[in-house]
């Protein structure tokens, strides 16, 4: 099988990420621009991984955002995100064929390289907040307004934080 590696995003991988998305989180749509929008405000901090041939296997979505607080599906950021406080991860997708070889923990890896000591933030959706918790993220509870927001996320969704 080629070898895939994660890369920096770039608006031609956007697309696939898309296409993607759409697959792995039929639940949770978000338009295209939603993305373009969201690799134009951190393009550091989006990521895909890639085989040699270019396929796109996975993506990876955060950017700066306050921490405690959940950005809405499918709709515009704010213009500016200076001071945020935290990075949000928006969003980590794999595609079947990926899974399993470590590809999640790397991408997380390189964004906590990349978050300089700030808290990483992340709604767990899909079963999946026992994989956050291995990758040293805690359910963040209590809050009403937090709450009332996962709400639109799904029954087992969690707000999660990585401390630094």
């Amino acid at each position: 099988m080629e070898a895939l590696r994660w890369r920096a995003m770039v608006p031609a991988d956007l697309g696939a990420v898309v296409a993607l998305a759409d697959d792995l989180f039929p639940d949770h749509y978000e338009a295209p621009a939603r993305f373009a929008e969201r690799l134009r405000a951190s393009p550091a901090l989006c990521r895909v991984l890639a085989r040699e041939n270019g396929a796109i296997r996975g993506y990876c979505v955060a950017y700066p955002w306050p921490l405690g607080r959940i950005p809405p599906l499918d709709r515009p950021l704010p213009e500016t995100l200076d001071a945020a406080g935290a990075l949000y991860l928006h969003d980590l997708g794999l595609h079947p064929d990926a899974v399993g070889h470590g590809h999640a923990r790397r991408a997380v890896a390189d964004l906590v390289a990349h978050a300089n000591a700030t808290p990483i933030a992340l709604v767990a959706v899909n079963g999946s907040s026992a994989f956050w918790a291995a990758q040293g993220f805690c359910e963040a509870t209590g809050d009403p307004a937090l709450a009332q927001k996962l709400a639109g996320y799904g029954p087992d969704a969690r707000y999660m934080i990585r401390h630094p």
